[in-house]
């Protein structure tokens, strides 16, 4: 039958219109409330958006005597205080030091190296907070970046461990299992590097004689 002569639904009834509906209409999402930025973040994003801006940097240690030495007028203390303390607790931040970037002075130029202990606490707070928001098993992915971590900062694993190992047990597990890794990892570096010295032939042909990509040959040998 043709749509437009077809005749309309009959009108409920009063039986009808005193039914409830078994399928209620679907709630209307409340609108996200959107995060309020601290006043002195905003007013530090405007002074130097090379450290507070879309791209976070770590900043020199002592920066937050110097931001009161220079802008007296702008910053209270105790507001500036907490404001900074929500910077250096916010995950992009931590993201920031975890990279192992180095840390800038207030006209955006690198001064000097994130300590390694500062570093690795960021590195196990980022994948913490990864876990707790997205369920997933992190585990693997720490265990490779802290290996990064470690390499990084070429300390012993007497003096590394000195100075990041916590009371933390699940941490420490980590940690031992990424030093475990490294270890093996380095022990085949060095044998690599044995037999390659032992054959006499370049990287090339030693590729093709195991096996293996010149490129990857090439890294390893450097590496160790």
């Amino acid at each position: 039958m043709n749509s437009t002569t077809e005749t309309a639904a009959p009108a409920p009834t009063a039986a009808r219109k005193g039914r409830r509906n078994p399928q209620p209409a679907a709630k209307a999402k409340a609108p996200q409330r959107q995060r309020k930025v601290h006043p002195v973040l905003e007013r530090l994003f405007e002074l130097y958006p090379k450290l507070f801006g879309p791209r976070f940097l770590p900043l020199k240690l002592g920066v937050y005597q110097e931001l009161l030495a220079l802008h007296p007028d702008d910053f209270k203390k105790e507001d500036l205080k907490i404001a900074m303390g929500l910077h250096a607790r916010s995950t992009r931040y931590l993201e920031a030091v975890a990279s192992g970037a180095q840390r800038h002075d207030l006209n955006g130029e690198p001064v000097e190296a994130v300590a390694p202990e500062h570093v690795h606490h960021a590195i196990l707070e980022v994948f913490k907070r990864r876990h707790a928001r997205t369920g997933e098993d992190v585990r693997p992915a720490l265990r490779a970046r802290l290996m990064e971590a470690i390499e990084a900062s070429g300390l012993s694993r007497e003096d590394y461990m000195l100075v990041v190992r916590t009371q933390d047990e699940a941490s420490n597990a980590v940690l031992d299992e990424a030093f475990a890794e490294l270890g093996e990892r380095t022990a085949k570096r060095e044998a690599l590097q044995r037999a390659f010295a032992a054959s006499g032939r370049t990287v090339a042909e030693f590729a093709e004689m195991y096996g293996m990509d010149p490129a990857e040959v090439s890294r390893t040998l450097g590496r160790a």
